[in-house]
């Protein structure tokens, strides 16, 4: 790779930082995953294990960081040529120099204050439990050692740094606050001569060259690609989830040896999670809605994706969702038998900045008091009534009703639903108070008294109660 002036590379990040500022209006229509429709259960007993422990946590975070976090645009999609408004490039550049340009953020990359024991404790005061950091994006900046290219955070401005293998401090970090640990891998790599040829020109986000010409090129990326995973699986500590993006990398066309990796990975990692996005079979262990939430409940596991800001990475002047908004997600997924994992960018700089830390400790506030309606839960047959979401105990013995008041207007005098019968002469316990709430069944319709000091409450409310035996 040939290297140009730092003159050119500061020039480049103001260019990008104006561009910006018009991505982030578009950033809500950005590329998004399919999900798969289809689910194949794994075969594994301790995948299996592995799988229900997983779908206890509900609530997890997803870092995006890297070369793209220092101007703060969408991540790595810039160097992508494909012609759609929401991916921002300065037009007065000259496309392969906006790439050659891109590529040397890494002179830029410093994160002096990179702190991942704020991150985790952060995450963990949010009530979050589970975590996948971006250990490679499709960029193809590395922020791990690895030994298949140079083109990683170990040859950035941030080489001389003590934590400059970022990726080994930000797992330890998790791991001592008892986090399930993931690691996002991009399965394509722009960066990469096996997978973007510098003979062709880069179209699309796909392979530019033409595989059954050149067979020895695209295996050298399958030895590359098996290579990098191998480092992270066997030189990082203990992983439960590999989550692999880039689901255009899929046999037939561009197949990666999936069956050799998965059997690598597990060796190195025994009943390894493995979240191979939107390819359909025994390697997508979960699936992955991305910036959504299924219409319906899905008798199988999932997560939904989405960020807190518009965006995966951080950007300046970003508009966040409230903690009520987070939650309100949390719940509908919750009921609908997903999982949330919450897009969170930290700064250039290497830290949690202080309003997203703000309302990350106001949703762990609330699950602090009312998470017992939602981790450990599984759904239930009538698991949605109007403003009310419902949840079951693991055993099926409870109930939890979640209401999600209607934003500016006052909590009513009484909740209502059908169906979900509390048992007779049984209590409706409000978890925030801890009361005993008032309620009547008529037919199959029930009405929850709410007290003055419920109604109160600016925030979801969570019942309790044990269900009526048929």
């Amino acid at each position: 790779m040939k290297f140009i002036s730092r003159k050119h590379v500061t020039l480049l990040v103001m260019s990008l930082l104006l561009v910006s500022s018009s991505y982030q209006a578009k950033a809500q229509q950005g590329f998004v995953h399919e999900s798969s429709t289809e689910y194949q259960w794994p075969e594994e007993k301790g995948v299996l294990k592995k799988l229900d422990a997983w779908q206890d946590q509900k609530f997890g975070v997803l870092f995006h960081w890297g070369l793209y976090s220092i101007p703060g645009i969408v991540e790595s999609w810039s160097i992508c040529s494909e012609d759609v408004d929401w991916i921002p490039r300065d037009s007065t550049i000259a496309y392969e120099d906006y790439k050659r340009d891109y590529y040397n953020l890494i002179h830029k990359f410093n994160p002096t204050e990179f702190n991942p024991d704020q991150w985790a404790e952060i995450a963990k005061a949010a009530g979050m439990k589970y975590m996948i950091f971006t250990t490679k994006h499709h960029d193809g900046f590395n922020l791990f050692d690895t030994k298949q290219t140079d083109f990683s955070v170990m040859n950035s401005a941030f080489k001389d740094n003590a934590r400059a293998n970022v990726a080994k401090y930000v797992f330890d970090a998790f791991r001592k606050k008892d986090f399930m640990i993931g690691a996002y891998f991009s399965k394509p790599d722009w960066h990469s001569e096996y997978y973007w040829w510098p003979r062709y020109a880069t179209p699309n986000r796909n392979v530019n060259y033409k595989i059954e010409r050149h067979p020895e090129r695209w295996e050298s990326f399958q030895k590359f690609t098996y290579n990098q995973i191998e480092e992270l699986m066997s030189g990082y500590g203990s992983f439960d989830i590999l989550w692999l993006d880039g689901g255009w990398v899929a046999a037939p066309r561009q197949d990666i040896k999936m069956d050799s990796i998965a059997k690598m990975a597990r060796s190195h990692q025994p009943d390894l999670l493995i979240v191979d996005r939107t390819i359909h079979g025994k390697y997508e262990n979960y699936l992955t809605p991305e910036r959504a939430i299924p219409d319906k409940q899905l008798p199988f596991p999932w997560e939904s994706c989405i960020t807190l800001s518009s965006d995966w990475g951080w950007v300046p002047n970003a508009k966040f969702k409230s903690a009520n908004d987070v939650i309100a997600l949390l719940v509908e997924v919750t009921a609908k038998g997903g999982s949330l994992l919450l897009g969170v960018g930290p700064t250039p700089t290497g830290i949690i900045e202080p309003e997203v830390e703000r309302i990350l400790r106001e949703i762990g506030g609330w699950l602090k008091v009312n998470g017992e309606g939602i981790y450990n839960t599984r759904i239930t047959p009538v698991y949605h009534a109007s403003n009310v979401w419902f949840s079951a105990s693991k055993d099926g013995s409870k109930l939890y009703a979640h209401y999600i008041p209607s934003k500016d207007t006052d909590m009513p005098d009484t909740i209502e639903w059908e169906n979900n019968i509390p048992a007779k002469n049984s209590s409706v316990l409000l978890l925030k108070t801890g009361e005993k709430l008032k309620w009547s069944r008529n037919g199959n319709k029930i009405k929850v008294n709410l007290s003055r000091k419920a109604k109160q409450l600016n925030e979801p409310l969570v019942f309790v109660f044990n269900i009526e035996k048929k």
